[in-house]
């Protein structure tokens, strides 16, 4: 098992890509501690299912675009778990509308949710990382964050922040042999693209060479790869999983 007794972080572990992503790390040996912003039904789910798969697995309530909520979560991660391997930002929202409508507060919150709580997440593991000599971050971006998007100029903003701010910290922490890479993912089958009319998922298709969208699966493998010791001279990397979608 390519995780095996490693010790991750996920955030927005609860459904979606993160859930695939927590699975996935469970599924490879890997103790997962995961958050979602309120403790509910779901969240207990989740905590059955990957210690069904014989590890260790605990939710948490945490909002991690909130500076010393952060820094809380991940002090009773290491409390809980003793420490971490590796870190997988992954909470994010979408509230897409065209900027000649778009208020300040819908691009204000897009960003610090999904920018800032990367900024914050990473704020909180990078002493520990820094002084056990070693960690990945993987940080989920979008090919919107590459190549823009119709009506996502807050969402497209947040990520491409993401993979400016990944680089950055990937050549500050590189000496003390902490990863930083970026899994950008393209159109990913989900409960939320599931219930997309079925034209405009056609159209969306049609951009895509490979003709499908991704599973969440395909982005949680790109995302073990890079956390795992497979990748352990690989920093400042942005992965395209987009099925060799257009601009990415």
């Amino acid at each position: 098992m390519l995780l095996e007794n490693k010790i991750a972080i996920v955030t927005g572990g609860t459904r979606g890509i993160g859930h695939a992503i927590a699975l996935r790390f469970a599924r490879e040996g890997c103790h997962v501690a995961f958050c979602g912003r309120s403790q509910s039904h779901e969240m207990e789910q989740v905590e059955q299912e990957l210690c069904a798969l014989g590890v260790k697995a605990k939710g948490y309530a945490v909002d991690v675009a909130e500076y010393q909520s952060a820094q809380q979560f991940v002090a009773d991660v290491v409390k809980d778990f003793g420490r971490i391997d590796i870190l997988v930002n992954n909470a994010g929202i979408t509230d897409d509308v065209a900027v000649k409508r778009m208020t300040q507060e819908q691009f204000e919150r897009v960003v610090a949710t999904n920018l800032g709580s990367v900024f914050c997440m990473t704020k909180a593991v990078q002493p520990l990382m820094w002084k056990q000599g070693f960690g990945s971050i993987v940080n989920i971006g979008s090919v919107v964050g590459i190549a823009g998007n119709y009506n996502q100029a807050n969402y497209a903003a947040s990520k491409a922040g993401i993979i400016g701010f990944s680089k950055s910290c990937a050549k500050e922490f590189a000496a003390r042999n902490i990863r930083v890479n970026v899994v950008a993912p393209g159109f990913v089958e989900t409960e939320m693209t599931s219930q997309m009319p079925p034209e405009l998922k056609a159209t969306w298709c049609q951009r895509i060479p490979m003709k499908r969208p991704a599973t969440a699966d395909e982005v949680a493998l790109a995302c073990v790869f890079l956390a795992s010791d497979m990748s352990t001279y690989i920093t400042s990397h942005v992965m395209p999983v987009c099925g060799g979608m257009e601009d990415a």
